[in-house]
């Protein structure tokens, strides 16, 4: 076995500060946990967090719910759980290429959408009026693995998690919750124009032509174009960004998809129908508390908050089944 390594935890956490940039979050000089743990004989931390998301039940939920069409019959449109290793996958490309900490990135990107709500950002809508100001599956993620389903994971992943979605202030502390930012639109942006094309709701011909002639042919080529945007320009000034003619034409195609299928008007029946079984399900679970599972029923939080811990996590066919049963026939087309 002479031709084998025995590669410690300390032996890799050196070699990080050898082979990372230097702005590079290090393993070995993490904030640490909420609850001090003695460390692992062979992985890092940030390892030992990407593994804890891997194997969690919020984790396997992803793979039933929806990322842009609802409950869909086909097999290959995007779910939750394939959009989240399509980001894992830009992430690390981001992070090998930028010389940051590759396993800090993943685990984010793993981690980055464990507490989104069924139906996509439509149970977002959804479950707002039941907290204090908007509902976001950014902070429910985070709860997820800190409350409802504990993992004690480093500050630093939790801090990417919180904070992937543009809209969340401040800002990821490290430029690994900042590539998860870009790996995540990346992701998204490119595998739902597939699946619009896939499901008909648009054509090749009305794609943008600046997104065309920006990035190329749908596909691997837009996301290799992408990555390539952010490398070179995080380069170029040292900090994580992409330049501003193509973030300029991302957000334009970005502005594309809303208007044309995320928000399209043809939505709207389904979209209220998934309203409905949301805002159905926490108002029953609300006035019957002892049918709310054990593990979301937590001291720090009133009967509402259980209630939307519950709904919150279920799977797309999960809420509706559950919801077919207490309000029969009423439902989601």
């Amino acid at each position: 076995m002479a031709d084998l390594l025995r590669r410690t935890r300390e032996a890799r956490e050196q070699e990080e500060r050898h082979r990372l940039a230097p702005v590079a979050t290090l393993s070995g000089e993490s904030k640490g946990r909420a609850l001090e743990e003695e460390p692992d004989e062979f992985r890092t931390d940030f390892e030992r967090d990407r593994d804890r998301i891997l194997h969690s039940k919020a984790f396997r939920r992803l793979k039933h719910k929806t990322q842009v069409f609802i409950n869909p019959e086909g097999d290959h449109y995007v779910t939750r759980l394939t959009h989240t290793l399509q980001v894992m996958q830009v992430g690390r490309s981001l992070a090998a290429a930028l010389g940051l900490n590759e396993t800090l990135t993943e685990a984010i990107c793993l981690g980055h959408d464990v507490g989104h709500s069924p139906f996509g950002h439509t149970g977002e809508e959804a479950l707002s009026p039941f907290v204090d100001g908007e509902w976001l599956h950014s902070y429910q993620s985070v709860r997820v693995l800190s409350v409802l389903e504990p993992q004690n994971l480093t500050w630093e992943v939790l801090d990417g998690i919180r904070a992937h979605t543009w809209r969340v202030e401040p800002p990821p502390a490290t430029p690994e919750g900042l590539l998860t930012r870009f790996a995540d639109r990346i992701a998204y942006l490119t595998h739902d124009l597939e699946d619009a094309l896939r499901g008909g709701v648009i054509t090749y011909g009305d794609i943008p032509r600046r997104a065309l002639g920006t990035f190329g042919k749908p596909g691997r080529e837009w996301i290799a174009t992408m990555i390539r945007a952010v490398v070179e320009e995080s380069v170029r000034t040292g900090g994580v960004a992409m330049d501003p003619q193509t973030l300029e034409a991302m957000n334009e195609f970005r502005e594309f998809m809303f208007d044309q299928v995320y928000v399209r008007p043809a939505n709207e029946h389904q979209k209220q129908g998934a309203i409905t079984v949301i805002r159905d399900l926490v108002d029953y679970f609300r006035e019957h508390p002892g049918e709310i599972p054990e593990t979301y029923r937590h001291q720090d939080a009133g009967v509402s908050i259980q209630a939307v811990d519950y709904v919150s996590g279920m799977t797309d066919r999960f809420a509706l089944h559950i919801h077919d049963r207490l309000f029969r026939p009423e439902g989601l087309d």
